[in-house]
Order: structure tokens, then C-alpha cells, then sequence
């Protein structure tokens, strides 16, 4: 018995015909081919979009690292190995930027005030007995001993590095470690400024005047700090320690590069010691020195450095003082309801943006007496800080920044331009050690001063500038009379 035959040329129909028996376009089959192809269509064209972006920010990057390590080499750099030590301070403010950015997040907005403002005077004014030791003792000690310099440098590194990642821990515990870990790191910091003062002169080459040079490795802070807060201030939304085990892994780079500076950082051929104090007490050490063949001490500082050091003591005062009297100041009395963080961010992108701008101009004054400048930026530094005291206010906070942030970088170089022109050769890391140590004391009193006190603003702003009014009296009142004639 056989059942109805299929129709052979329906089939064939079928077959031929592709409308036939296929999917409708409203079938959920053909929706789904649909999106399938759409969305693989979308796929290959995000992953072309993104490898793309991928290829261009990599060339933009090499080209960037490129141009930067071309105008770290020019200029005979290259070859006197001052690049070298270009490269390694750009990761070193990389690593201080990443320390400020969690610090300002755990150790001035998640302590309270008044503990605080307790535990960091403490530890500051402990800073200042070191300081005042090691000022006499950091040049000869770089000069007499073998290797000084480099692996001086490289022990701030390191330390900063280790202590990077005990306060990782310790602002998570909130540990008793907090605050000597923080203060060993700002204590590192201010060493490595004396120790590099120290090295540069080594590594300038002939080529290029010690202000272009010393110029030239600020702007490279500058820089490494600039692309390093994004990344640092990203870490630390995840939590802070994060951002210092960033900062961990740049010291450790820094720590390397410090210990690859070349041998002649290590110098000392031809070089004496500096001293400060001047009348016939240091002539007869300078004589007895000489005849018992140590190294000879010149018996006293050129009167133009000393003028131009004493000026630079009064903006690098202003600096400290600022650094912890605002921090503390607009965490407790924040203005017209701002949110602290942001006041806080506005002064420190003002002085940042100063800085940079005094580096900028440093580097084209080249016919301006340095005595002139350090007087004109110590009596704007008086008059600013009065008229913010006067008019406190968003505005003159932000101008008050910028203008300590422009007065500290053209007081700096103008000092160092008179350490060129007036200091021999053979004692000039002596003088940049003094000088630098110097001025690192000034900036602790100033901030010891702006953690004592009381968090009121026309109060701390007119003190210090009473104080700074004062002190460019005696300045002027000291001025000698070599210094005059030049101004």
C-alpha cells in the first residue's frame, strides 16, 4: 500500500527558489542573523577604533619620551651625564607627588586637627636638630669620603622608597607609624636636595651655565610631577596606599638611576670646604688647615651669596609656612562653604603654576642683577601675603600661592647664578650643600611656625607678614656695599 507521493516539482520549486522556505523577515531567525551581524560588525570596528587609539597614543608616547630625552642630552648633557641625573629628579618628584597626593587624603582630611597639628609640630621640630647638624658636616662628608654623592643620593631614594611602603600599610591600620614614616619621607626629600646641589656641578658641561643646568632639571620635576599626579590621584581612589606603592615602585627606579650616575659625581679633586663664619678665627683655620695638608676651608662666603642666601630665606620660609598653615586652615575654615580638598588643590596648582612660570622667566633674565631680583620677589612675597591677610579671599589665596610659587623658583635661580659667578669652581658644591641646607631650615621653622598658629586666618597671614616684612628690613639693612654698587 503506498501513501500520496510528495510533489517533485514543489520540491524542485523549493530548491531553486531561495524566498521559498526561508526565514521570514520577521522570523525570530532572521532577527537573530541580523544582530549577530550587526553586532560583529560593531565588534571588528570598536577593536579597529581601539587598537587604533592604542597605535596613536604609542607613538605619541615614544615621540613625547623622545623629545624629552633629546632636550635632556643638549647642550653637551648627554655626554657629561647631567641627562642622566635630568631623567633621575623627574622620577624623584614623580614619587614625591604620589607621597603628597595620599598624604593630603589620610594625613590632613582623616586625622583629626588638633592631633594632627600636634604630632607633625612635634616631629618638625625634631627635624630641625639633624638638619642643624648635618648643615656643617654634608659638604666634607661628600667630599672626603669615596662614592659620597651617588650612593648619598641613592640612600634618599631608598629610604623614601622603604618608608613609601611602610605608610601603605600604616594609613590603612592608622598605625602608630603614620606620622615618623611621613615626616622620614619629608626629611628624605629635603636631604636629596642637598646631596643633587652637591652633584650638579659635576655633571654641567661646559656648554651650559649652572643656572640653564640647574633650570633645566626643575622643569624636568615639573614634568615628572605633571604626569605623575593623574596616575598617582587614580591610585588613590581605589585607596591611598595604592598611590604609595606607586610611589614605592618610582623611588626604587630613582634608587637605580642614582647608583648609574657616572664616577665623576664622586670627585673631589681640587674642591675645599666652604665655611660660613668669616674674620681672623677663619683665616688662621684656613692657614692651619693649609699647613697640615688637609683640605683647605675658605674663610668666608662671598658677601654677594651671602646677601642673595639671606633673601632666599624669606620666600623658602614663606613656603613652609604655607604648606602646613593653609593645609590645616582650609580643612577647618573652609571659605564660603568651598570644599577643602578643593581650596587646597586651587593654592597648590596656583604656586605649581608660579613656580613653573619663575623657572620660565629665570631662564630669560639673563641681563637682571640677581641682587635685584631676590630683593624685588622677597617684597612681593611681604606685600602679598598682607594684602591676603587684608582680603582673605578665594582670589587672593590663589594669588598669594602663585605668587610664593614664582618668588621661591627666581629667588632659587638667582641664587645659584651668584654661587656661579662668585664661587670658585673647586668649592661650589660646598656652597650649593650650605646654601641648600640653609634654606631647608628655613623651611622647617616656617612650617614649625604654621602648625603652632591658631587656625585664624587675618592672624597666621598677618604674622607672617610681619615677619617677612621684617626680615627684608634686615636683608636691605645688611646689604653690602658690593652688592649696592652691582644693583
Amino acid at each position: 500500500m503506498s501513501g500520496p507521493r510528495p510533489d517533485s516539482s514543489t520540491g524542485s520549486r523549493r530548491a531553486q527558489d531561495p524566498a521559498v522556505g526561508a526565514p521570514g523577515p520577521g522570523s525570530g531567525a532572521g532577527r537573530g542573523g541580523s544582530l549577530g551581524r550587526g553586532l560583529g560588525s560593531t565588534a571588528r570596528f570598536t577593536g579597529r577604533g581601539v587598537r587604533g587609539a592604542a597605535r596613536a597614543t604609542g607613538r605619541a608616547g615614544r615621540w613625547t619620551v623622545g623629545q624629552a630625552r633629546r632636550a635632556a642630552r643638549a647642550e653637551g648633557a648627554g655626554d657629561s651625564g647631567l641627562s642622566r641625573l635630568i631623567e633621575m629628579h623627574a622620577f624623584n618628584t614623580a614619587g614625591d607627588a604620589a607621597v603628597a597626593i595620599s598624604l593630603a587624603g589620610t594625613l590632613f582630611f582623616q586625622v583629626p586637627t588638633g592631633e594632627a597639628r600636634g604630632q607633625v609640630a612635634l616631629f618638625l621640630g625634631l627635624t630641625m636638630l639633624p638638619f642643624a647638624i648635618v648643615a656643617p658636616l654634608i659638604g666634607p662628608f661628600l667630599d672626603r669620603f669615596s662614592h659620597g654623592r651617588r650612593w648619598a643620593i641613592g640612600a634618599t631614594m631608598a629610604i623614601r622608597g622603604f618608608l613609601c611602603w611602610v605608610l601603605a600599610t600604616a594609613v590603612v591600620d592608622q598605625s602608630i607609624w603614620l606620622f615618623p614614616a611621613a615626616l622620614g619621607v619629608l626629611v628624605a626629600s629635603k636631604a636629596y636636595g642637598v646631596t643633587r646641589a652637591a652633584a650638579v656641578p659635576r655633571l654641567t658641561p661646559r656648554s651650559l651655565t649652572l643656572v640653564k643646568a640647574n633650570a633645566r632639571i626643575s622643569l624636568a620635576g615639573i614634568i615628572g610631577a605633571a604626569v605623575s599626579a593623574p596616575i598617582a590621584a587614580l591610585a588613590s581612589t581605589v585607596g591611598p596606599e595604592w598611590s604609595l606603592r606607586y610611589a614605592f615602585a618610582l623611588f626604587v627606579v630613582a634608587t637605580v638611576l642614582a647608583i648609574l650616575l657616572p664616577a665623576k659625581v664622586d670627585s673631589s679633586v681640587g674642591e675645599v670646604r666652604l665655611a660660613l663664619p668669616s674674620g681672623p678665627s677663619a683665616a688662621s683655620a684656613a692657614s692651619a688647615a693649609s699647613s697640615s695638608g688637609a683640605p683647605a676651608v675658605s674663610p668666608r662666603m662671598p658677601p654677594a651669596v651671602a646677601f642673595a642666601l639671606r633673601a632666599n630665606a624669606g620666600p623658602r620660609w614663606l613656603s613652609g609656612f604655607l604648606v602646613m598653615f593653609m593645609a590645616f586652615l582650609l580643612r577647618e575654615n573652609p571659605i564660603n562653604g568651598w570644599d577643602p580638598k578643593v581650596l587646597l588643590a586651587i593654592v597648590v596648582g596656583a604656586a605649581g603654576a608660579g613656580n613653573t612660570a619663575g623657572i620660565a622667566i629665570g631662564s630669560l633674565m639673563r641681563r637682571v642683577d640677581p641682587a635685584v631680583t631676590v630683593v624685588l620677589v622677597l617684597v612681593a612675597d611681604a606685600v602679598m601675603v598682607l594684602l591676603a591677610a587684608l582680603f582673605y579671599g578665594v582670589v587672593t589665596v590663589a594669588l598669594l600661592g602663585l605668587t610664593a610659587g614664582l618668588a621661591q623658583a627666581l629667588a632659587k635661580l638667582s641664587l645659584d647664578a651668584t654661587i656661579q659667578r662668585d664661587v670658585p669652581e673647586r668649592v661650589q658644591s660646598s656652597a650649593f650643600a650650605r646654601s641648600d641646607t640653609t634654606l631647608q631650615l628655613a623651611w622647617v621653622i616656617g612650617g614649625f611656625l604654621g602648625i603652632a598658629l591658631p587656625l585664624i586666618p587675618r592672624l597666621g597671614l598677618g604674622v607672617a607678614s610681619a615677619v617677612l616684612v621684617a626680615w627684608t628690613v634686615y636683608v636691605l639693612a645688611t646689604r653690602p656695599a658690593v652688592v649696592r654698587a652691582a644693583g
